[in-house]
C-alpha cells in the first residue's frame, strides 16, 4: 500500500467515525429538538429542576475543590508510610460505579448508618441523607479525590527552584504561598471547579437514588421521569434541550476559563519544602479525608462480600449482560480513537482540529440526553426497546472517546514525528505499520483507556435505565432494583460483585498497557 492511499485510508475511516459521532451527539439532539414543543410545554417543576441543578452542581463543585485545596496541599508537603497508596486511590472517581457509593454513603449517613447510630447513642434525632444535603455529601464523596488529584498535579509543577529561592530569601509561609502556590491555583481552580460541576450536571444515578422528591429533583431525572412514567416523549425531549445547553455552557467556560501561572519550568529536582512546620494540621485533614472516603467502600465489601456466592441467578445473568456490554464498548472505544487520531494527523491544521473538536464534543452530552434522541430516532423503525444493550454499548462507547481521544492522541502526535519518516523510508504503511510503530509505544495509554471505558462501562446506569426492561437488566439496573426492594443483603453482594468487576476490568486492561511497554 501506497502512502497515499494508507492516508486515504485513515481519512476513510476517521471519516465514518466522525459520521457516527455526529449521528451520535448532533444527529440525537436533533432528533430531540424535531420533537421538542416549545418552551411553553415546560411546567413550574421542570423550571424548578433546573434550579435545583445549578444550586445542587455549584454547591457540589466548590465544596469538592475548597476541600481539595487544603487536602492535596497537605499530601504536596508531607511524605509518610501508604502516602502513593492512598494518592493512587485518589484516581478511583472515574472507575467506582456511582450506585455502589451511593450505597456506601447510605451505609455510613443512612437512617441506619454509622452517623444516625452514633447520634441516637448520644440522644439526638436521626439525619436524612436524601434531598439537596444529601445529593452535594455524595458529589463531594466521588469528586473530592479527583478535585485533589488534579491540584496535586498542580503542586508537583512548582519547580523545586522556586522553594529554594523564596528561602534564601527569608520569605514567609504565607508570602511563599501568595508568590509560588497561588498563581498555580488561580490556574487549576477554575477549570477544575468546572469539570467538576460539569459532571454532577449529569449525575443521574445519584439524583435517582438520594433525590428528595419534587423538590430535589434534576433535570435528568425529571428526563426519565417524562420518558419512562409519562411517556411525554415532547417534554423529555425539550428537557434534554435544556440539559445540554447547561452542560454545553459548562464544557466551553471549563475550555477558555483557565489562566496561566507564569511559573517557568525548572531541573526536575524534588521538591524541597521550608516552610512545614510540625505538620499537625496536615496530617488531620489527610487522615480525616481518608476516614469519609474508605469507611462508607469498607462497610459495603465487609457486608456484602460473604453475600456474593449466595446471589440469585437474575444478579449473575446481570453480570453478564453488562460484561458483554463493557467489552463491546471497550473494543469499539480503542477502534474509533484510533481512526480519529489518525486522521487528525493526516488532516493537520484547521481541519485536523476540527476534527479533534468533534471527538471531544460528548463531554458537553449526557447519555441521557443521547439515549432520548436515538429513542426517537428508532421509535418509527422498530421496538427500541429490543435494542437496549447494542445502545447503551454504543453511547457507553461515545461517552468515552473524549477521554481515550485525549490519552492516545498525544503519544501518537509523538511517534509520527519521531518515527514517521523512517516508517515512509522502510515502506510500511496500513495495518503492518500500525502493528509495529505505533502500537507497541501506544501500549500504556491505550491499556489505560481501555480499562478506563470498560470500567465506566460496566458501572453505567443512564441509557440502560431508558430502554431495558426487567429481563435486559445490566448489573447497575439490578443492584438499584435490589435497593428499592429493601433487600439489603443481595444489593450489598451485588455492590461487591459490581465493584469487584469493575475493578478487575479496569485492572486487567490496564496492567496489559504497561506489561512490555516500549517507554
Amino acid at each position: 500500500m501506497s502512502a497515499r492511499a494508507a492516508r486515504l485510508c485513515a481519512l476513510g475511516a476517521g471519516g465514518l467515525v466522525a459520521l457516527w459521532l455526529l449521528t451520535l451527539n448532533f444527529g440525537a439532539l436533533g432528533a430531540v429538538a424535531w420533537r421538542a414543543e416549545g418552551f411553553t410545554a415546560l411546567r413550574g417543576a421542570d423550571w424548578a429542576a433546573v434550579r435545583f441543578t445549578l444550586v445542587q452542581a455549584l454547591w457540589s463543585a466548590g465544596l469538592s475543590v475548597a476541600l481539595a485545596i487544603p487536602l492535596s496541599r497537605a499530601l504536596a508537603r508531607r511524605a509518610f508510610p501508604g502516602r502513593g497508596v492512598l494518592i493512587t486511590l485518589m484516581g478511583a472517581p472515574f472507575i467506582l460505579p456511582t450506585l455502589v457509593a451511593v450505597l456506601g454513603l447510605l451505609a455510613g449517613f443512612g437512617r441506619g448508618g454509622l452517623v444516625n447510630q452514633g447520634l441516637g447513642s448520644a440522644g439526638f434525632g436521626p439525619v436524612s441523607i436524601y434531598g439537596l444535603h444529601g445529593g452535594v455529601l455524595a458529589h463531594v464523596f466521588y469528586n473530592l479525590p479527583l478535585a485533589t488529584r488534579i491540584l496535586l498535579q498542580g503542586w508537583a509543577s512548582i519547580p523545586a527552584e522556586r522553594f529554594r529561592l523564596a528561602a534564601s530569601l527569608g520569605f514567609s509561609p504565607w508570602q511563599m504561598f501568595r508568590q509560588l502556590e497561588w498563581p498555580m491555583l488561580r490556574e487549576l481552580v477554575p477549570g477544575a471547579a468546572l469539570v467538576i460541576f460539569l459532571i454532577c450536571l449529569t449525575s443521574f444515578a445519584v439524583a435517582l437514588t438520594l433525590g428528595g422528591g419534587p423538590r430535589a429533583t434534576t433535570v435528568e431525572l425529571a428526563i426519565y421521569q417524562a420518558f419512562r412514567f409519562d411517556y411525554d416523549l415532547g417534554r423529555a425531549a425539550l428537557l434534554a434541550l435544556v440539559q445540554f445547553g447547561l452542560c454545553a455552557g459548562a464544557a466551553v467556560l471549563a475550555w477558555r476559563v483557565s489562566l496561566p501561572a507564569g511559573l517557568g519550568g525548572g531541573m526536575d529536582r524534588p521538591v524541597q519544602r521550608f516552610d512545614l512546620g510540625r505538620g499537625a494540621w496536615d496530617f488531620a485533614l489527610i487522615a480525616l479525608a481518608a476516614l469519609f472516603l474508605l469507611t462508607p467502600l469498607g462497610m459495603i465489601v465487609v457486608r456484602g462480600i460473604a453475600q456474593v456466592p449466595a446471589l440469585p441467578g437474575e444478579v449473575w445473568q446481570a453480570a453478564g449482560r453488562s460484561l458483554m456490554v463493557a467489552l463491546g464498548a471497550t473494543a469499539l472505544t480503542i477502534a474509533m480513537t484510533l481512526a480519529l487520531a489518525h486522521a487528525v494527523l493526516a488532516l493537520g491544521g484547521a481541519r485536523g482540529a476540527a476534527l479533534e473538536a468533534l471527538g471531544l464534543a460528548a463531554l458537553a452530552a449526557s447519555s441521557l440526553v443521547v439515549g432520548t434522541g436515538l429513542f426517537v430516532l428508532l421509535l418509527p423503525l422498530t421496538n427500541p426497546r429490543d435494542w437496549a444493550l447494542v445502545v447503551t454499548m454504543l453511547v457507553n462507547a461515545g461517552m468515552a472517546l473524549p477521554f481515550a481521544l485525549r490519552l492516545i492522541l498525544p503519544g501518537l502526535r509523538e511517534v509520527v514525528a519521531t518515527q514517521g519518516r523512517l516508517a515512509d523510508t522502510l515502506g510500511l504503511h496500513g495495518l503492518a505499520r500500525l502493528r509495529i510503530v505505533p502500537l507497541p509505544r501506544l501500549r500504556r495509554p491505550l491499556g489505560f483507556a481501555a480499562g478506563l471505558t470498560a470500567a465506566l462501562s460496566m458501572g453505567d446506569l443512564g441509557v440502560i435505565m431508558l430502554f431495558a426492561e426487567r429481563e435486559g437488566a445490566t448489573l447497575p439496573m439490578q443492584l438499584y432494583r435490589l435497593m428499592l426492594a429493601y433487600r439489603q443483603a443481595d444489593a450489598a453482594g451485588t455492590a461487591v460483585l459490581l465493584l469487584g468487576a469493575s475493578l478487575a476490568l479496569f485492572w486487567a486492561f490496564d496492567r496489559w498497557g504497561r506489561s512490555r511497554a516500549v517507554a
